[in-house]
Protein backbone atom coordinates (compact mmCIF):
# COMPACT_ATOMS: atom_id res chain seq x y z
CA UNK A 1 0.00 0.00 0.00
CA UNK A 2 1.13 3.49 -1.10
CA UNK A 3 -0.11 5.87 1.37
CA UNK A 4 0.46 9.87 1.26
CA UNK A 5 0.13 12.32 3.81
CA UNK A 6 -2.56 15.04 2.96
CA UNK A 7 -0.82 17.67 5.36
CA UNK A 8 2.07 17.33 2.42
CA UNK A 9 0.97 20.58 0.18
CA UNK A 10 1.61 18.54 -3.22
CA UNK A 11 -0.73 15.73 -2.44
CA UNK A 12 -3.23 18.31 -3.07
CA UNK A 13 -2.31 17.99 -6.62
CA UNK A 14 -1.40 14.16 -7.10
CA UNK A 15 -4.06 13.95 -9.54
CA UNK A 16 -3.14 16.85 -11.69
CA UNK A 17 0.65 16.12 -11.69
CA UNK A 18 -0.18 12.22 -12.72
CA UNK A 19 -1.90 13.58 -15.76
CA UNK A 20 0.76 15.55 -16.77
CA UNK A 21 3.09 12.85 -16.62
CA UNK A 22 0.43 10.78 -18.59
CA UNK A 23 0.49 13.26 -21.17
CA UNK A 24 4.30 14.87 -21.52
CA UNK A 25 7.41 13.76 -21.57
CA UNK A 26 8.56 16.61 -19.15
CA UNK A 27 7.23 18.03 -16.38
CA UNK A 28 8.40 20.68 -14.06
CA UNK A 29 7.03 20.44 -10.71
CA UNK A 30 8.44 23.98 -8.81
CA UNK A 31 7.63 24.26 -4.95
CA UNK A 32 9.34 25.88 -1.76
CA UNK A 33 10.97 23.92 0.43
CA UNK A 34 8.20 21.58 2.71
CA UNK A 35 6.05 20.97 0.10
CA UNK A 36 6.62 17.02 -0.04
CA UNK A 37 7.93 16.85 -3.69
CA UNK A 38 11.34 15.40 -3.49
CA UNK A 39 9.27 12.40 -1.29
CA UNK A 40 6.03 12.32 -2.72
CA UNK A 41 7.24 12.55 -6.34
CA UNK A 42 8.50 9.10 -7.13
CA UNK A 43 5.79 7.30 -5.18
CA UNK A 44 3.39 8.91 -7.21
CA UNK A 45 5.57 7.58 -10.18
CA UNK A 46 5.57 3.73 -8.43
CA UNK A 47 1.64 4.63 -7.36
CA UNK A 48 0.67 4.71 -11.40
CA UNK A 49 2.30 1.91 -12.17
CA UNK A 50 5.90 2.63 -13.40
CA UNK A 51 9.21 1.45 -11.53
CA UNK A 52 9.08 -2.33 -12.86
CA UNK A 53 12.32 -3.43 -13.00
CA UNK A 54 11.73 -4.28 -16.37
CA UNK A 55 13.34 -3.41 -19.49
CA UNK A 56 9.96 -2.28 -20.80
CA UNK A 57 9.47 -0.32 -18.01
CA UNK A 58 12.55 0.66 -16.17
CA UNK A 59 13.10 1.62 -12.73
CA UNK A 60 12.48 5.14 -11.04
CA UNK A 61 15.59 7.09 -11.23
CA UNK A 62 15.66 10.02 -8.78
CA UNK A 63 19.09 12.23 -8.48
CA UNK A 64 19.94 14.61 -5.70
CA UNK A 65 22.95 17.00 -6.05
CA UNK A 66 24.41 15.57 -2.40
CA UNK A 67 25.32 12.27 -1.67
CA UNK A 68 24.03 12.43 2.03
CA UNK A 69 20.86 13.86 -0.02
CA UNK A 70 20.69 10.51 -2.03
CA UNK A 71 20.76 8.38 1.34
CA UNK A 72 18.50 10.28 3.62
CA UNK A 73 15.83 10.85 1.10
CA UNK A 74 16.28 6.70 0.11
CA UNK A 75 15.94 6.07 3.77
CA UNK A 76 12.67 8.40 3.97
CA UNK A 77 11.31 6.85 1.49
CA UNK A 78 11.85 3.79 1.86
CA UNK A 79 10.46 4.30 5.48
CA UNK A 80 7.26 5.45 3.99
CA UNK A 81 7.13 2.41 2.06
CA UNK A 82 7.53 -0.02 4.81
CA UNK A 83 10.39 -1.27 3.06
CA UNK A 84 13.55 -2.05 3.98
CA UNK A 85 17.24 0.14 2.10
CA UNK A 86 17.62 -1.90 -0.60
CA UNK A 87 14.25 -3.40 -0.97
CA UNK A 88 11.44 -1.47 -2.89
CA UNK A 89 14.02 1.36 -2.51
CA UNK A 90 17.74 1.62 -2.98
CA UNK A 91 20.97 4.18 -3.45
CA UNK A 92 23.81 4.51 -5.28
CA UNK A 93 26.39 7.13 -4.58
CA UNK A 94 30.42 7.38 -4.78
CA UNK A 95 31.52 4.04 -3.04
CA UNK A 96 28.36 3.42 -1.63
CA UNK A 97 25.63 0.59 -3.90
CA UNK A 98 22.59 0.09 -1.55
CA UNK A 99 20.34 -1.00 -4.76
CA UNK A 100 18.77 -4.60 -4.66
CA UNK A 101 17.33 -6.58 -8.14
CA UNK A 102 14.08 -5.38 -7.38
CA UNK A 103 14.79 -2.27 -6.12
CA UNK A 104 11.87 -0.13 -8.00
CA UNK A 105 13.10 3.24 -6.70
CA UNK A 106 16.65 4.23 -6.96
CA UNK A 107 18.17 7.26 -5.64
CA UNK A 108 21.59 8.42 -6.34
CA UNK A 109 23.47 11.94 -6.94
CA UNK A 110 23.21 13.69 -10.95
CA UNK A 111 26.81 12.35 -11.30
CA UNK A 112 26.06 9.04 -10.95
CA UNK A 113 23.57 9.14 -13.35
CA UNK A 114 25.75 11.12 -15.56
CA UNK A 115 28.56 8.24 -14.92
CA UNK A 116 26.33 5.74 -16.03
CA UNK A 117 25.62 7.15 -19.53
CA UNK A 118 29.20 5.86 -20.43
CA UNK A 119 27.53 2.30 -20.43
CA UNK A 120 23.90 2.57 -21.33
CA UNK A 121 23.51 5.65 -23.55
CA UNK A 122 19.83 5.45 -23.55
CA UNK A 123 19.40 4.97 -19.88
CA UNK A 124 17.42 1.89 -20.34
CA UNK A 125 17.47 1.26 -16.79
CA UNK A 126 14.94 3.42 -16.52
CA UNK A 127 11.40 4.63 -17.40
CA UNK A 128 11.32 7.40 -15.35
CA UNK A 129 13.89 9.97 -13.84
CA UNK A 130 13.07 12.79 -11.19
CA UNK A 131 16.45 15.70 -11.09
CA UNK A 132 15.67 16.98 -7.60
CA UNK A 133 16.61 20.57 -6.62
CA UNK A 134 17.49 21.49 -11.05
CA UNK A 135 17.45 24.88 -9.64
CA UNK A 136 21.26 24.46 -8.24
CA UNK A 137 22.68 24.48 -11.71
CA UNK A 138 25.85 22.56 -10.73
CA UNK A 139 27.75 21.57 -13.81
CA UNK A 140 26.08 17.86 -13.63
CA UNK A 141 22.82 19.01 -13.30
CA UNK A 142 23.43 21.13 -16.64
CA UNK A 143 24.99 18.66 -18.21
CA UNK A 144 22.07 15.92 -17.53
CA UNK A 145 19.44 18.50 -18.60
CA UNK A 146 21.12 18.66 -21.82
CA UNK A 147 21.63 15.04 -22.24
CA UNK A 148 17.86 14.37 -21.38
CA UNK A 149 16.34 16.67 -23.29
CA UNK A 150 17.42 14.87 -26.30
CA UNK A 151 16.87 11.66 -24.86
CA UNK A 152 13.43 12.25 -24.69
CA UNK A 153 13.39 12.56 -28.36
CA UNK A 154 14.56 8.96 -28.33
CA UNK A 155 12.92 7.51 -26.20
CA UNK A 156 9.02 8.26 -25.56
CA UNK A 157 8.17 6.23 -23.02
CA UNK A 158 10.68 7.90 -20.74
CA UNK A 159 8.98 10.49 -18.43
CA UNK A 160 11.29 12.72 -17.02
CA UNK A 161 10.22 15.58 -13.73
CA UNK A 162 12.26 18.43 -13.11
CA UNK A 163 11.79 19.98 -9.81
CA UNK A 164 12.88 23.60 -9.11
CA UNK A 165 12.43 26.82 -7.43
CA UNK A 166 9.84 28.84 -8.62
CA UNK A 167 12.36 31.33 -9.70
CA UNK A 168 13.41 29.04 -12.65
CA UNK A 169 10.35 27.31 -13.25
CA UNK A 170 9.96 28.96 -16.54
CA UNK A 171 13.55 28.65 -18.01
CA UNK A 172 13.72 24.96 -17.76
CA UNK A 173 9.78 24.76 -19.01
CA UNK A 174 11.96 27.04 -22.11
CA UNK A 175 14.74 24.36 -22.47
CA UNK A 176 12.00 21.55 -22.52
CA UNK A 177 9.73 23.41 -25.30
CA UNK A 178 7.08 24.44 -23.31
CA UNK A 179 7.13 21.78 -20.62
CA UNK A 180 4.13 22.14 -18.55
CA UNK A 181 4.74 23.66 -14.64
CA UNK A 182 2.86 22.84 -11.78
CA UNK A 183 3.78 24.91 -8.58
CA UNK A 184 2.78 23.51 -5.57
CA UNK A 185 2.91 26.06 -2.21
CA UNK A 186 5.55 25.04 0.59
CA UNK A 187 4.66 25.33 4.69
CA UNK A 188 5.85 28.13 5.29
CA UNK A 189 6.59 29.01 8.82
CA UNK A 190 7.41 32.63 10.36
CA UNK A 191 11.21 33.22 10.00
CA UNK A 192 12.91 35.24 12.80
CA UNK A 193 16.51 36.47 11.48
CA UNK A 194 19.13 37.01 14.16
CA UNK A 195 22.99 37.93 13.64
CA UNK A 196 25.48 36.30 15.93
CA UNK A 197 28.99 37.50 15.88
CA UNK A 198 31.32 34.50 15.81
CA UNK A 199 34.02 36.72 16.95
CA UNK A 200 36.97 38.75 15.54
CA UNK A 201 37.69 38.78 11.50
CA UNK A 202 35.17 36.29 9.73
CA UNK A 203 37.47 35.64 7.27
CA UNK A 204 40.72 34.62 9.64
CA UNK A 205 38.30 32.29 11.77
CA UNK A 206 39.68 28.88 12.26
CA UNK A 207 37.40 25.92 11.97
CA UNK A 208 37.27 25.30 15.88
CA UNK A 209 36.41 28.77 16.47
CA UNK A 210 33.23 28.63 13.92
CA UNK A 211 32.31 24.86 15.61
CA UNK A 212 31.99 27.10 18.95
CA UNK A 213 30.10 29.67 17.51
CA UNK A 214 27.65 26.64 16.32
CA UNK A 215 27.66 24.82 19.57
CA UNK A 216 26.86 28.63 21.11
CA UNK A 217 24.09 29.58 19.11
CA UNK A 218 22.27 26.17 19.40
CA UNK A 219 22.60 26.69 23.16
CA UNK A 220 21.57 30.25 23.16
CA UNK A 221 18.17 28.76 21.12
CA UNK A 222 17.88 25.83 23.35
CA UNK A 223 17.53 28.03 26.56
CA UNK A 224 14.47 29.63 24.99
CA UNK A 225 12.49 26.37 25.72
CA UNK A 226 11.80 23.18 23.80
CA UNK A 227 12.53 22.23 20.22
CA UNK A 228 13.94 21.53 17.55
CA UNK A 229 17.22 23.38 15.45
CA UNK A 230 18.01 23.39 11.70
CA UNK A 231 21.37 23.77 11.22
CA UNK A 232 22.53 24.36 7.51
CA UNK A 233 26.25 23.91 6.84
CA UNK A 234 28.12 23.54 3.23
CA UNK A 235 29.25 20.32 3.19
CA UNK A 236 29.23 16.73 4.06
CA UNK A 237 32.42 16.73 6.45
CA UNK A 238 30.86 19.77 7.86
CA UNK A 239 27.54 18.26 8.69
CA UNK A 240 29.54 15.72 10.30
CA UNK A 241 32.09 18.07 12.17
CA UNK A 242 29.55 19.79 13.82
CA UNK A 243 27.33 16.84 14.42
CA UNK A 244 30.21 15.24 16.43
CA UNK A 245 30.94 18.65 18.55
CA UNK A 246 27.13 18.73 19.15
CA UNK A 247 27.09 15.40 20.34
CA UNK A 248 29.68 15.98 22.50
CA UNK A 249 27.56 18.38 24.10
CA UNK A 250 24.80 16.36 25.28
CA UNK A 251 22.82 17.53 22.29
CA UNK A 252 20.40 14.51 20.57
CA UNK A 253 20.56 14.61 16.52
CA UNK A 254 18.06 13.19 14.22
Amino acid sequence: MIRFDPALPINARRGEICAAVEANPVVIVCGETGSGKTTQLPKMLLDMGRGAVTKMRGRIGHTQPRRIAARSVAARIAEELGSELGGTVGYKVRFHDKVGARSAIKLMTDGILLAETQGDRALREYGSIVVDEAHERNLNIDFLLGYLKRLTRERPDLKVIITSATIDAERFSKHFGGAPVIEVSGRLYPVEVRYRPVGGDAEDTTRDEEEQALADAVDELCREGEGDVLVFLPGEREIREAGETLQGLGYALS
